[in-house]
Order: structure tokens, then sequence, then C-alpha cells
């Protein structure tokens, strides 16, 4: 991803951040939110994704209502964000940005695993409109 893409993107979340609520901020301070380009090749292989631009986030750790004294010395709860998935659900098909739609995605994938953190199912999510 070369240097403008990245920084349009990161201007857009930066802002995305800004506007959230309090409370999800209380939240990111518990679960560390990691911006990357593109998931690993390994971690699409292991969820059978195989664009480099076909995940937008994913959180990774114990659910909190299913953590227990047995899950003590687990990695850390972890939520990433893929830039490259998320613009291309903000693209149209000469690839032109819609920045209005890219700040939605952003904020839909935060709070989406945000969810997960909280023990959310895809189906939940997909109820709440995340």
């Amino acid at each position: 991803m070369d240097a403008a893409t990245r920084d349009l993107f990161d201007a857009h979340f930066e802002q995305v951040l800004r506007e959230m609520p309090a409370r999800v901020h209380e939240l990111l301070r518990e679960v560390p939110l990691i911006v990357e380009d593109y998931p690993s090749r390994e971690l699409r292989r292991s969820l059978g994704v195989r664009r480099k631009d076909g995940l937008c986030g994913l959180y990774t750790g114990i659910p909190l209502g299913k953590r227990s004294v047995e899950h003590s010395g687990v990695p850390s709860d972890v939520v990433h964000i893929f830039r490259a998935g998320l613009l291309a659900m903000a693209s149209d098909r000469r690839g032109t940005v819609d920045a209005d739609e890219l700040r939605s995605q952003i904020r839909i994938t935060i709070l989406h695993e945000l969810g997960h953190y909280h023990g959310l199912n895809e189906q939940e999510l997909e109820q709440l409109g995340y």
C-alpha cells in the first residue's frame, strides 16, 4: 500500500476515533487497536480468506463472558483493523474511495470487533447493524 493511501485512511480513521463515545475510548484502553495494511498470509490462510483485501477487522482473545482463572497467561485481547479491506468496502469499481462510506465502515468495524470482545457472535452483531 502506498504512503498516500495509508495517510488518507489514517486521517479518516483518526476522525472516526475522535467522534467515538467516551465508553468506546475506555474499552480501547483495555483492548489494543492495531491498524495494519493487510492481514498476514498465515492469518488469511487460517481463516480461509483468499484476497488481501478480504478482511476488514479481527478480534483475537477470549470474550469477557468466557473468561476464567484457567485463562491466566494467555495472550492479550487485540482488535486488528485492516486498511485494505475497509478501503475496498468504500471504493467504487474504478477504485475511487467514498470518504463518508470509509468512515462509516471504519466505525462499524471497530464496534463489530468490540462486540466480539463482549461475547457477541456474528448473528447478534448483524442484528445490531454491525
